[in-house]
């Protein structure tokens, strides 16, 4: 019993490892979708194409980084106060957006499911330990981004540029990067290629913000 409860508890250590150099080839939110979409689409069911990150514009994960997580570079995979601030948050019956870093968002994204549940989240924390512990952070930021759904079945930013821009992820512009990381909460309610008056407001909020952290914030974490 405890042996197969040990084999329980590393394997997604393992898995995770693996990942640090071996790219997804598709991720639990992709698959949730293409079954989702399978009884409807007369296409494929989702637009995925890997992109590493010397091969995406700067811009992408700067904007990523000023919209989700602007502690990024220096937290070990949570923000305890914006951990506690959801609480208090959820206790007296509202929502809080932020409370998530990137690290947790990756974690929820590659491995599990959307629902919310305490449940879920101490899976999302475990496996997030071990993502920071494994992985630098160029690797967070880089499969973050090339597993984040950004429109209608469409995931990471290969796809994402191609599809609603008709650019390479690495001629993305910074506009185009904060529209993209302006739909981050709701990628199919919001579009970015045809941004209406939310998108529109979070992505200038989201390029003042690019600018006051400036383009080298992430050079000592992206650097190689």
């Amino acid at each position: 019993m405890l042996i197969a409860a040990g084999v329980i508890l590393l394997a997604p250590a393992v898995l995770i490892l693996l990942m640090r150099w071996v790219n997804p080839p598709v991720s639990a939110y992709m698959v949730r979708t293409h079954f989702q979409a399978e009884q409807s689409s007369d296409g494929p069911t989702i637009f995925y194409r890997w992109a590493d990150l010397d091969s995406i514009a700067a811009c992408m994960p700067l904007a990523a980084v000023s919209a989700e997580d602007q502690t990024f570079p220096e937290h070990h995979g949570f923000v305890w106060k914006a951990i506690g601030d959801a609480l208090v948050d959820n206790a007296e019956g509202g929502t809080i957006r932020g409370a998530s870093t990137i690290s947790q968002q990756t974690a929820k994204n590659l491995f599990l499911w959307p629902a919310k549940s305490y449940v879920r989240k101490g899976i999302e924390a475990y496996l997030t330990v071990w993502i920071e512990v494994l992985w630098p952070k160029r690797r967070i930021i880089e499969v973050y981004l090339n597993i984040a759904q950004f429109d209608d079945r469409v995931f990471g930013v290969g796809a994402a540029a191609d599809r609603l821009f008709g650019v390479s992820a690495s001629q993305l512009s910074a506009g185009q990067c904060a529209r993209l990381a302006a739909v981050l909460p709701n990628p199919v309610k919001y579009s970015a290629a045809s941004p209406g008056p939310y998108v529109q407001g979070q992505s200038a909020w989201i390029l003042r913000q690019m600018r006051q952290l400036g383009n080298g914030y992430l050079a000592p974490i992206i650097e190689k």
